[in-house]
């Protein structure tokens, strides 16, 4: 992958001799037939390195502080608008659908454990997973290629500032946050504005205090585990693809977009990897 000596130099100069740089440093160092590996050591490498300056990070007070709010004021609070219609077009089907079929066989109480299922734990983690990485893998992607192409990363390691610790590590934070905050409030939405719809279009014979009753005695510790689980992983391969495809630049300004769409890509296919194996751990789990 074009654009690995360059960066692999900048987070040595930045940030020190890190188990995160010896990946960089093999990654910068390894065969052109190899670009594939290289391409997973690289990444491995810089998240490895947001890893270690993400505890430095909070644990200070910086100037890139200002970066990390403003990272989740866009992606979290600017996207509440789509995420709120989405939960409640996603829980309102569900128990309009739902609980038609299962009035038909007699098992209309499982309505709650479905709408948990849909909404809480299996779509809705990925629903919120596509729709940051559609805002915000792009923007994190061209803005960090942008710093590249015009000299910035190197105008910040000339200045002894590390561009990891003040560029990638706000971001990484930042979208990682915004994936929790957001999951919540997509569960909250799905489950609660979706029962003032059904109420609206098809009145049920329940009240409000036993329908969010069964829905909290549908849920479960472990529910909760895979959603925070699930939106902590999100998150950590949405921003890490969109900083590491932006770093990977060269000089060209026909790179940003290019960029900005492999950022897209890649996290579509890392968030669907990554649902997949955690809902098999799950499955295990519940199953042994």
């Amino acid at each position: 992958m074009r654009g690995f000596p360059k960066v692999s130099a900048i987070v040595t100069l930045g940030g020190g001799f890190t188990p995160g740089v010896f990946w960089c440093i093999i990654a910068a160092t390894m065969a052109k037939p190899a670009t594939a590996n290289a391409a997973r050591f690289y990444r491995l490498g810089v998240f490895a390195r947001m890893l270690v300056a993400s505890a430095a990070f909070v644990g200070n007070r910086r100037v890139s502080s200002r970066v990390l709010v403003m990272q989740i004021y866009f992606t979290f609070v600017q996207a509440l608008g789509l995420a709120t219609m989405l939960a409640l077009g996603i829980g309102a089907a569900v128990s309009l659908l739902g609980l038609n079929f299962l009035q038909n066989i007699s098992q209309q109480h499982l309505i709650y454990q479905l709408l948990v299922i849909v909404v809480t734990r299996e779509l809705g983690p990925l629903l919120v997973a596509f729709i940051v990485t559609a805002r915000s893998a792009t923007a994190i992607a061209t803005e960090v290629a942008g710093m590249v192409i015009s000299h910035e990363v190197e105008a910040y390691v000339s200045v002894g500032i590390d561009p990891i610790e003040h560029l990638a590590v706000p971001r990484f934070l930042g979208v990682t946050i915004s994936l929790l905050l957001m999951n919540v409030y997509f569960s909250v939405f799905g489950l609660a504005g979706s029962f003032v719809i059904v109420q609206t279009l098809h009145p049920l014979p329940i009240s409000a205090a036993y329908y969010f009753g069964s829905l909290v005695q549908s849920l479960s510790v472990a529910d909760l585990a895979i959603v925070a689980m699930k939106s902590v992983a999100f998150g950590m391969i949405i921003s890490t693809v969109a900083i590491t495809e932006g770093l990977g630049v060269e000089r060209a300004s026909t790179e940003v977009p290019v960029a900005g769409l492999r950022a897209v890509t890649k996290s579509f296919a890392g968030c669907i990897a990554a649902n997949i194996l955690l809902s098999a751990i799950y499955y295990v789990y519940m199953l042994a």
